[in-house]
């Protein structure tokens, strides 16, 4: 293996004659002065051929063993970045490696221009080396130092700590400093918070209503402001408010006099949205010409305001939310596929709270903290209250269709209702009472649909098929898609395949009762 060294000729700090130049520190020499680093090749870039004789002749002085090549390299400006990283590039291509070189890229000397295009060709890796940094001596008459910098971050453990430090404080951010439980949300969140921060395309969250997508949209915002990824405001709309000629006009803005009533103009959401965050919550209720003039607004960053006959720019960020199969609204003709692929490249489905319920606890805690920061009266439960309402949550009986809504809703109402700042029995039992009629009773909902569905052909079942078919049907009920309840009954077993297909899994499985996944969301609704 040979130690190959690349970098500039420094016309100021390498020049010099005279016996004079011995006493200078010139960094190409110290280069080569290193007992405990033998540079073999130096490939040395000069303005033109033969510019650095004189500074070759005094390298073989101190290291004879180095083969130095001169490598012409005329920049008509030093400092203009396009032209120096052009060549730069080239030259990099151009250099005869063998796969066993050590590539050292000296970048002490140069203008800052070419410090810099250096380093980035070496992150890149077209050049496929460590970086090298040279020092005068720190005292008079001392030795000359040098320093290898690897930019494979992985090797530094001091670095890779810093990294994952802040890769949590943003997980945290996005949990609202929830310490949540659930091993797959928390992988969820932490995939979710690495994307918000790396990447500028759409995000899709989807999930059941009250699973907080708006939340957490609010949180994706405020973590990529923090990162000053984004200069621009937070806009955000529930599509399901949009209907007739005011959605495109909401939207996009008009011009006055576009239509009956456009007194002025208006400047629309998603310019109101330029340099910032656009959040379209329930994306799958907009209308098919909404979508389409939408999606070219997100592929090309312009649109044409209802009325006007001069296109607009918008440069958003765009974050949609729905509780609806997109896919099932596209086979349905409601919704664009063209615009579903655009906006799908990074989707995350929000559990539902009944599906999270070691989770259950410290939301509570947090509604506790929710209610003491709005009414300014910090509110406990009693031990054995906590116990029953807790047992209660996260049973069978906890179907909490509302999800967190009905959560913050049962806190506000019991904390409201103590006595002395603390929540007992009583209110916890009239609470859970409160919820079981709201949800219409979890038991008797399972037998009423496996009733619906199969007819007469229920009676039929033993008592282990049916409360097992009733556990799946809720599951199917709630979620989104076919391959979302699969994911939820099979969360354990999937782990323990090669090869998961679990829309297949329980596809099969509805079917034993002749049943299809659009018959229980239709038997639901």
């Amino acid at each position: 293996m040979a130690t190959v060294a690349f970098g500039f000729y420094g016309t100021q700090l390498d020049a010099g004659r005279g016996a004079k130049r011995w006493s200078r520190w010139r960094p190409t020499v110290s280069l080569c002065q290193h007992d405990d680093l033998l540079v073999d090749r130096l490939v040395l870039l000069v303005p033109k051929a033969g510019a650095a004789d004189d500074l070759v002749a005094d390298i073989h002085q101190v290291s004879p063993t180095t083969e130095v090549e001169q490598v012409a390299l005329s920049l008509d400006d030093p400092w203009d970045f396009e032209e120096v990283y052009g060549a730069l590039h080239d030259a990099s291509q151009a250099l005869a490696l063998d796969d066993r070189d050590d590539l050292l890229v000296h970048i002490t000397t140069g203008t800052h221009v070419a410090q810099i295009c250096l380093f980035l060709l070496t992150e890149s890796r077209f050049l496929p080396g460590r970086l090298l940094q040279t020092s005068p001596p720190r005292s008079r008459g001392g030795p000359p130092s040098y320093a290898i910098i690897d930019l494979d971050l992985a090797r530094y453990d001091a670095l890779a700590k810093r990294f994952a430090r802040t890769a949590r404080e943003g997980s945290d951010l996005l949990k609202q400093g929830i310490a949540t439980r659930n091993e797959a949300f928390n992988r969820l969140i932490d995939q979710l918070g690495l994307v918000s921060v790396a990447s500028p395309a759409p995000i899709l969250l989807t999930g059941p209503t009250g699973a907080g997508k708006s939340q957490l949209a609010r949180r994706i915002y405020d973590l990529k402001r923090s990162r000053h990824q984004l200069r621009g405001p937070m806009v955000e709309v529930n599509c399901a408010t949009l209907r007739g000629d005011q959605a495109m006009s909401a939207l996009f803005g008009h011009r006055r006099g576009a239509f009956t009533g456009a007194v002025a103009d208006r400047e629309g959401l998603l310019l109101a949205a330029h340099e910032g965050l656009l959040f379209l919550d329930e994306i799958g209720e907009l209308g098919l010409d909404e979508q389409a003039m939408l999606l070219r607004a997100v592929e090309d960053k312009r649109f044409l305001p209802v009325g006007s006959e001069r296109e607009v720019r918008s440069d958003f960020q765009l974050l949609a939310g729905t509780n609806r199969d997109l896919r099932q609204r596209v086979r349905q003709g409601a919704f664009r596929e063209d615009l579903l692929a655009r906006i799908d490249l990074w989707a995350f489905e929000l559990p539902a709270l009944r599906d999270r319920p070691e989770d259950l606890e410290p939301n509570l805690d947090h509604e506790l903290e929710r209610f003491a920061r709005e009414v300014g009266r910090r509110v406990s439960f009693n031990r054995e209250a906590r116990e029953a309402f807790l047992a209660f949550a996260q049973g069978p009986e906890g179907l909490w269709r509302g999800n967190f809504r009905d959560l913050s809703a049962a806190v506000t109402r019991m904390a409201t209702l103590s006595e002395g700042g603390r929540i007992g029995e009583a209110q916890v039992v009239a609470e859970t009472a409160r919820l079981r009629r709201a949800w219409g009773g979890g038991e008797a909902e399972g037998a009423g649909r496996v009733a619906a569905l199969l007819g007469e052909g229920a009676s039929e079942l033993d008592r282990f098929d049916r409360v097992q078919l009733e556990d799946v049907l809720a599951v199917c009920a709630r979620a989104p898609s076919l391959s979302a309840a699969g994911r939820q009954l099979f969360a354990v077993s999937r782990t323990r395949r090669t090869t998961v297909n679990d829309a297949d899994r329980l596809r099969k499985y509805l079917a034993r009762f002749s049943l299809t996944f659009d018959d229980v969301k239709e038997g639901g609704a």
